[in-house]
């Protein structure tokens, strides 16, 4: 029986609120404190039309991830299939193609062995303790840049490798280190399963969009979830902490911090925490997400699935994010990795026109987009990035060992503390369960 009757958690994300909601659910007090004036965290809905919504931010499952079924089942949630009918348009060189299937058209056999290399490193890997996979110091000292300057000679696999990386986790390849690439690829179930539509990570979306799990999370909890209040300290002593917010302070037996790593090194603690969340080299994922309105999906008339790969961006990719329900055409398109920083640098009417005429080059018969969204999770105040935090050069032999280690009454979450689907829902959700059992255990 757990000697705690209280705990601040520190974020609304779908983190905190799975940790918050089994605290609660076994008799212990809980407060969420929430900087934004919205849960959610990197989950963020957009009505788009009436009684329409989309994610501007984390979107996608599959069936292994198997908490993220069973928080939706316990909330009334369900799947609608991510749309993959029809053909795929390339923008890789000279001319644009299109083609059935995703694979690009680029040479099969470099980027068959560019795939077999990464299928090596990604099976070395030990996914519960990056730290302690054979090699480790060498490949948490070398980027991912350096790594395919190294190993991809052929200009295809070249070409293609950063947009793969940004594709599967908003990383620049300079910003990240090969244990970490390695790493994020095995925990989230491999390359094929990452990679997959149909049978794989991004089969599914939630209906209604992914936003809404944490909105039902927090009607559950009710008045415990404070809005609009930043964490600014925390401070231990033996009889509990004290959580300072900017409107007020909070005291309970322990608290969460279920925040990314460079966020929750913001934050003023005393005594200190033994080590840092972060580094100077941990980066924020480099994600912008995009979403052109239309009136109807009308590239599925010209069978055409709405997905596209794209050498130069800012839309590196695309994907029909339309609303199952009909009403209206979303094509989502991805800016990511250095990109992504390029892109978040212009003034926000050279963004929608070079995104809206990039939409028209790759889908000539569409008409002028009637609602456009830019979501920039690069500069986002809160978020640090997206999909998650981008791990550096030795980044995972620092702090890798101290990822989970409670730092007296205070304990970790959030998807960058989750070995398991690092960077996903899954990853989020599993931290939450994971941090209340610390809790519970606790004498």
């Amino acid at each position: 029986m757990s000697g705690v009757t209280s705990a601040v958690v520190v974020g609304a994300g779908l983190a905190g609120l799975t940790a918050a909601a089994d605290l609660l659910a076994r008799g212990i007090e809980v407060t969420v404190l929430e900087a934004r004036e919205r849960v959610g965290g990197r989950t963020h809905g957009l009505e788009v039309a009436p009684g329409r919504w989309i994610d501007a931010g984390a979107a996608y499952l599959g069936e292994r991830h198997t908490e993220l079924h069973a928080l939706m089942a316990e909330l009334d949630l369900k799947t609608t299939p991510t749309t993959m009918t029809g053909a795929s348009r390339f923008a890789l060189g000279a001319e644009d193609t299109t083609r059935d299937g995703r694979f690009p058209p680029l040479n099969a056999v470099a980027l068959g062995d560019m795939f077999e290399l990464l299928d090596e490193l990604t099976a070395a890997v030990r996914p519960e303790a990056p730290w302690l996979t054979p090699d480790a110091e060498r490949l948490d000292t070398l980027t991912a840049a350096q790594w395919a300057e190294q190993h991809l000679a052929h200009p295809d696999a070249r070409l293609f490798f950063p947009l793969f990386l940004g594709e599967m986790m908003a990383a620049d390849p300079a910003d990240v280190s090969v244990l970490h690439m390695a790493f994020y690829l095995r925990s989230g179930g491999g390359i094929r399963y990452l990679n997959a539509f149909e049978g794989g990570a991004q089969q599914d979306r939630i209906a209604g969009g992914a936003h809404l799990a944490c909105e039902r999370l927090a009607e559950r909890l009710g008045a415990r979830v404070r809005l609009g209040e930043p964490v600014t300290a925390l401070h231990q002593d033996a009889d509990g902490v004290s959580v300072r917010s900017a409107l007020g302070t909070h005291r309970a037996d322990v608290a969460v911090l279920a925040l990314p790593p460079l966020l929750a090194d913001a934050i003023e603690q005393r005594p200190p925490a033994p080590a840092r969340r972060a580094s100077g080299r941990t980066a924020p994922g480099c994600a912008v997400k995009i979403n052109l309105v239309y009136p109807t999906p009308g590239w599925r008339d010209h069978g055409l699935s709405g997905w596209s790969v794209n050498a130069e961006g800012p839309l590196l990719s695309t994907v029909d994010d339309s609303p199952p329900e009909g009403g209206v055409g979303v094509l989502t398109g991805f800016v990511t990795g250095g990109e992504a920083h390029r892109f978040a640098a212009l003034d926000p009417a050279a963004q929608r026109a070079a995104a809206v005429e990039q939409a028209a080059r790759l889908f000539p018969m569409l008409p002028e987009p009637i609602g456009y969204h830019v979501t920039d999770w690069v500069n986002e105040q809160y978020s640090k990035g997206c999909y998650a935090a981008l791990f550096g050069p030795g980044d995972w032999l620092r702090q890798g060992p101290t990822l989970t280690e409670p730092h007296q009454r205070v304990h970790w979450a959030g998807t960058e503390t989750s070995t398991e689907y690092f960077g996903l829902m899954e990853g989020a959700i599993r931290s939450g369960h994971r941090v209340a059992a610390e809790i519970l255990a606790r004498p």
